[in-house]
């Protein structure tokens, strides 16, 4: 493929190229496009304003720029005075994937971001939950999607947006992993609830959206037995957090983050391996 003119143009093939659900292609779109005010020289559109801004056009040979890395710091810098700690180092990383992705393909040479960081993220409470409150949370009166994306999400401890882009033939469930990805394994938990969730499926995303589908949804992020969509991130963590607020310390609930954090440290190689208090409940009614 010839290397395209416009860094627009670039996003795009390389969006192409990633199993992500409506919600989660418009958030890289928009942190991939807001990069494009500093690589000219001027700062982006805050807020709300930045979604529906209309980008400058830039040469994607501008990355390649010998004064490149000090205008992209000099915004990092910028945004990192008006956002939150994660979200910045969100849009770095995002921007950190495509620009690699342009370098294989042979498209820029250089790598601006070499030398960048993203700032320290604070921490914001305790991030590992204990057993008393991740019993809690599997005791939740959830349907059986969540239920099945909590369980994985904590056994695998795998990050949730690798989760979440799982396909239905990803899965060998005999035992118990990802295929190609032994280092991602389940337990009994997840094994009793992925039969459940997946009966009558053989292909598709296996985390899906209450609704249909639109028109415009990549057939890859599609159940073609349901038509329904790939869930988002954003949509997955506004359940947990929903659903765990009423049993979390404050109100606030909890995020998959903590989840996540939970399964990585109770599944450490030297952890000790003690099992939730009390017998697994049954899951709950299928969402539709």
């Amino acid at each position: 493929m010839t290397a395209p003119v416009e860094y627009a143009v670039a996003i795009d093939h390389y969006l192409e190229t990633l199993r992500l659900g409506d919600a989660s292609r418009r958030v890289y779109r928009i942190a991939l496009a807001t990069w494009a005010w500093p690589l000219v020289g001027r700062t982006p559109p805050q807020g709300k304003a930045r979604r529906g801004a209309r980008p400058p056009i830039v040469p994607l040979a501008l990355l390649d720029a010998p004064d490149m890395t000090e205008r992209l710091h000099a915004a990092l810098s910028e945004r990192a005075a008006t956002a939150d700690p994660r979200t910045v180092g969100r849009e770095l990383s995002i921007l950190r994937g495509a620009i690699a992705w342009w370098r294989m393909r042979g498209w820029i040479d250089a790598d601006p971001l070499r030398r960048l960081r993203p700032p320290a993220t604070p921490v914001a409470g305790p991030s590992v939950l204990s057993r008393e409150q991740l019993a809690m949370i599997f005791d939740l009166p959830v349907g059986l999607r969540e239920q099945a994306c909590w369980r994985l999400l904590y056994e695998t401890a795998a990050p949730i947006e690798r989760i979440l882009a799982l396909n239905v033939e990803d899965l060998d469930l005999v035992r118990r992993r990802v295929r190609g990805a032994p280092a991602i394994r389940w337990r009994a938990g997840t094994a009793r609830l992925l039969p459940l969730l997946l009966l009558g499926r053989t292909g598709g995303p296996v985390l899906l959206t209450e609704r249909r589908a639109t028109p415009s949804t990549p057939a890859r992020d599609r159940c073609p037995v349901t038509g329904r969509g790939r869930l988002s991130y954003r949509r997955a963590a506004e359940l947990f957090t929903t659903a765990t607020a009423p049993i979390a310390p404050g109100g606030q609930g909890w995020t998959l983050r903590h989840l996540r954090s939970t399964g990585l440290t109770h599944h450490e190689p030297n952890s000790p391996r003690q099992p939730l208090s009390g017998p697994p409940s049954p899951p709950g009614p299928v969402d539709h």
